[in-house]
């Protein structure tokens, strides 16, 4: 009987600086750049240790992603709960980094099952948040949801942010400026900043 492999605990010192370092790899180059070897370069360590704390790499992939969505909904909840939500959501909605993340994770998942589903997983929990979060702040402003879904507006800022960063990676810039200039209008009149 051959016994299983011992993997690090998750509060290991290690763990976290390998993490890093697959999250770099993939913001620089892109998941398909993340490998053991590289990622052991990139933090210092042996490509060996990878394999001590993550059994696959698709555990790692999945603990990168699941720490920054983990973030991402504390973000959002502070996000929702600060004076000028719609603002906060924008800008956290615009987040390029984050964005870009997401993207990579996105092209990872139509390759991997596990991992689209737990995208997916997150990607309901964020828009349920995200939703109650905006219909909180539409109905402060006395905005008829009818008028305006907040599901609808959810999945609008998502995309228009998607589409932002992406187009921006490939070099595109038509029309984001105008789009921007638009949003920041609308929540300039919603939400004006404070005259304190």
């Amino acid at each position: 009987m051959v016994s299983p492999r011992r993997i690090a605990g998750p509060n290991a010192k290690n763990r976290s600086v390998l993490l890093d370092a697959a999250e770099q790899l993939m913001l620089e180059e892109g998941y398909a750049a993340v490998s053991s070897r590289r990622v052991g370069a990139a933090a210092g360590l042996k490509p060996q240790l990878v394999h001590y704390y993550f059994r696959t790499m698709d555990d790692l992939f999945l603990e990168v992603f699941r720490r920054r969505a983990d973030e991402g909904l504390t973000r959002l909840a502070q996000a929702l709960s600060s004076d000028r939500p719609l603002r906060a959501l924008w800008e956290h909605a615009t987040d390029a980094r984050g964005t870009a993340l997401t993207t990579e994770f996105a092209a990872l998942a139509n390759h991997r099952k596990e991992i689209r589903a737990e995208i997916a997983r997150y990607a309901e929990a964020f828009r349920a948040q995200q939703t109650a979060g905006l219909a909180s702040a539409l109905h402060r402003h006395g905005i008829d949801p009818a008028t305006v879904p907040p599901i609808v507006l959810s999945v609008l800022l998502t995309s228009v942010s998607v589409v932002l960063v992406m187009e921006q990676a490939l070099g595109m810039e038509s029309g984001h400026a105008d789009t921007i200039r638009l949003v920041e209008s609308y929540l300039s009149e919603l939400e004006p900043e404070s005259r304190d």
